[in-house]
């Protein structure tokens, strides 16, 4: 696969105009040891910084105005603010807890937790007056109090109270850890996933390029933009609140679309090359054409990425800088450590790439692009049935989004062989799927004698509520002003009858007893903050939309001086993203090819609505550019550069949209379901619009829009700025 552009000779050719690419390029192709040096003084310095202080990851619970966060708050406020969180030991045994010898080992062991390191208390399923154990007696569960919350638990400190347990195992004993500290212990890196994405890429590459050498150029830019944001953002986890799962999603960005902007210039840069331009003109001429596009392309995804600050969510501001900023990063290393890297093998480059292509020219092989050419004119003789065609499909795909439900993945979304997974599965069939996600039902009785009454209310009515296993007796918060009742539902926490029953209890069961009672009730807990959660990002969510996507047009307006252009663009954006959510309902919460079935994320479409979007609109640059770049050349001949411009463009579009597509893809083998979903969604996104939109939709629209692509009014002209994106 590759990309050569019809132009000039470089005999022939105007000199360049002297614009800030040309000089970015020219200067760091001549100080290219300069510019490497700093690059690795950067990258040095900054994992320095990064090793000396340490990461600070903290992942942001708050829901301003929201009902769960309420419920917290008044708990704050009558001091039952949350110190630390829980885990359960969880036992089985066929032949009972109770049975002969069984429950001295468990007492036994339960002693020795007592004592491990960050554990506050324990409470045995053998207490007076405990309902820890199951009917039947096979299945019970030890609640051990944490001293910490369950993110800042050491791995370690975790692992020692599931090792502990599990030495009380045997003659038909088995104990497994459950609860928000355990799931971590199933985590694992995503070293896996990256060498997988980065090797498969290098393939791409070399079969693109044909030589190691050049197909390394590319992933060595990525590596260091990546690596030196990810550093950045270590430190910057003292200062600022940045998730814990950030890194690995600015990784999966970062790597994709480093290697994506530095392919896009090094494809043009061959191309100099074949046509005998020396390799530092080869590397100014190709910054001056692919450098304005990946600039103009970069600065799309980053704002689109910067319009999650809309959200609000402290957790979702902190990622989506933070993936703005290896966009930036890896821009700036494109423009910059490119152009050095290529000073320094720029002569073996110009051997081999113009004996390569004179070896294709000898065998007579036909020119490049000729494959593209005959797409192009194939879609555009029938383009409108090729419109239609590809619109029905992308938007069959994109129906099932239409029911995706947002949520948070509990443990019964684990592997199936984790203990947190283990010990959610006996915990459900010994006491109820509903056990795993009771609702915090919050009582403020406003009197000192008013709250335990209040609550013994609610209790009653909870237990004869629809969908209600059964609820706890009231406890009362320290100051005696305010109380708390576990409600365990019928239904398991990603159950679409959870949802539905925190619906029916806020706004018809709670409401209905406090106007009777005049007590005051609220619904908290994980499983209500879940859905809070997802409310409040649908709430936002056109707002964050018309932002990114008129942004969008307004760029693409300035840049393509065309109306038709940029809402085609982002009506196709809007399209491809339908399309990857669509298929994220169908595999993750359908359970679609084995997949264990469970909501989406909560934050996942909008991440997934900000990058893809983004990059997207990279590809629709880069083709556009060429087919405007191909219609003033044509003398404004519109069928011919569309043709021109797939020919020129398709085989790196196509190139750089699998390495992406292989990058995000390898990402489902991480055993994080957010990171499974995230890389699937991004995937099928990029396929389908490098392949089907970009090659097969842009193409037949271009066609039947015609003259009429370029049409700007008079008025918007003026109001607009000129951006030149190509040379003249």
């Amino acid at each position: 696969m590759t990309l050569t552009d019809q132009q000039p000779t470089p005999s022939t050719r105007p000199p360049a105009k002297e614009g800030v690419f040309v000089r970015i390029a020219g200067f760091a192709h001549r100080r290219r040891r300069l510019a490497l040096v700093l690059w690795v003084a950067v990258l040095l310095g900054v994992w320095g910084a990064a090793a000396a202080v340490g990461d600070d990851y903290r992942n942001e619970r708050a829901l301003p105005g929201t009902e769960s966060q309420q419920a917290a708050d008044l708990l704050a406020e009558h001091g039952a603010a949350r110190a630390g969180d829980t885990v359960q030991i969880v036992l089985h045994d066929e032949g009972g807890l109770r049975g002969p010898g069984v429950e001295q080992r468990v007492k036994s062991m339960l002693g020795k937790v007592e004592g491990l390191p960050n554990v506050g208390q324990v409470s045995s399923p053998y207490a007076e007056g405990a309902s820890a154990l199951a009917e039947g007696g096979t299945i019970g569960y030890a609640t051990v109090v944490l001293k910490v919350p369950s993110e800042d638990m050491p791995k370690e400190d975790t692992q020692r109270i599931l090792d502990t347990a599990q030495q009380a195992e045997g003659d038909g004993l088995r104990a497994e850890l459950g609860g928000d500290a355990a799931r971590l212990l199933s985590e694992g890196g995503t070293g896996a996933a990256e060498g997988a994405g980065l090797l498969a890429a290098l393939v791409i590459l070399v079969l693109m390029f044909g030589t190691v050498i050049a197909a390394g150029l590319p992933i060595v830019i990525a590596l260091f933009a990546v690596g030196s944001t990810v550093g950045v953002i270590v430190v910057a986890s003292h200062l600022f609140t940045i998730a814990d799962w950030t890194p690995p999603v600015m990784i999966l960005v970062g790597l994709g679309v480093g290697i994506d902007y530095a392919l896009l210039i090094f494809a043009r840069y061959r191309a100099e090359l074949v046509r005998g331009a020396d390799p530092e003109r080869a590397t100014v001429n190709a910054m001056d054409a692919a450098g304005r596009s990946v600039f103009f392309a970069g600065c799309t995804v980053i704002m689109a990425l910067l319009g999650l600050v809309a959200f609000g969510l402290g957790s979702l501001q902190g990622m989506a800088l933070s993936v703005a900023l290896t966009v930036l990063v890896t821009m700036v290393a494109a423009l910059t450590l490119l152009p050095a890297l290529l000073g320094v093998f720029g002569r073996r480059f110009a051997r081999q790439f113009t004996r390569r292509a004179a070896r294709r020219a000898e065998r007579g092989k036909a020119p490049e692009g000729t494959g593209w050419r005959r797409l192009a004119a194939l879609v555009q003789r029938r383009p409108l049935a090729a419109l239609l065609t590809a619109g029905v499909l992308l938007g069959a795909l994109a129906v099932p989004a239409a029911g995706m439900r947002l949520g948070f993945s509990d443990a019964g979304s684990d592997e199936t062989g984790s203990t947190s997974r283990q010990a959610y599965d006996l915990l459900s069939e010994g006491f109820g799927p509903g056990f795993n996600g009771p609702l915090l039902v919050v009582t403020d009785g406003g009197r000192s004698d008013g709250a335990k009454e209040a609550a013994s209310a609610v209790s009653r009515t909870l237990n004869g509520t629809p969908g209600v296993e059964a609820a706890a007796a009231p406890v009362l918060t320290p100051d005696g002003r305010a109380a708390t009742v576990l409600a365990f539902p019928t239904s398991a926490p990603q159950d679409e009858a959870t949802s539905d029953l925190v619906g029916t209890l806020r706004d018809d069961v709670l409401p209905e007893l406090s106007e009777r009672n005049g007590a005051h009730y609220l619904v908290g807990g994980a499983t209500a903050a879940a859905e809070d959660y997802s409310a409040k990002l649908a709430d936002r969510l056109p707002v964050f939309v018309a932002i990114v996507v008129g942004l969008s047009v307004l760029l693409l307006m300035a840049v393509f001086r065309s109306v038709l252009v940029p809402l085609k663009a982002a009506l196709l954006n809007l399209l491809s993203i339908g399309a990857a959510l669509g298929a994220m309902t169908l595999v993750f919460q359908e359970g679609w090819f084995g997949v264990e079935p469970g909501p989406i994320e909560a934050y996942l479409p909008v991440m997934v609505f900000a990058i893809v979007f983004g990059l997207s609109m990279d590809y629709e640059i880069f083709l556009i550019s060429r087919i405007h770049e191909e219609w003033r050349r044509a003398e404004n001949d519109p069928s011919r550069a569309v043709r021109e411009g797939l020919a020129h463009t398709g085989s790196v579009i196509t190139a750089a949209g699998a390495i992406m597509v292989v990058i995000f893809g390898a990402f489902m083998l991480s055993p994080e379901r957010l990171l499974q979903q995230t890389g699937f969604g991004m995937a099928v996104a990029i396929f389908v619009d490098a392949i089907i939109i970009r090659c097969l939709i842009v193409p037949a629209a271009m066609e039947l829009m015609g003259r009429r692509a370029w049409w700007l009014p008079a008025p918007l002209a003026r109001l607009l700025p000129k951006v030149e994106l190509e040379r003249h």
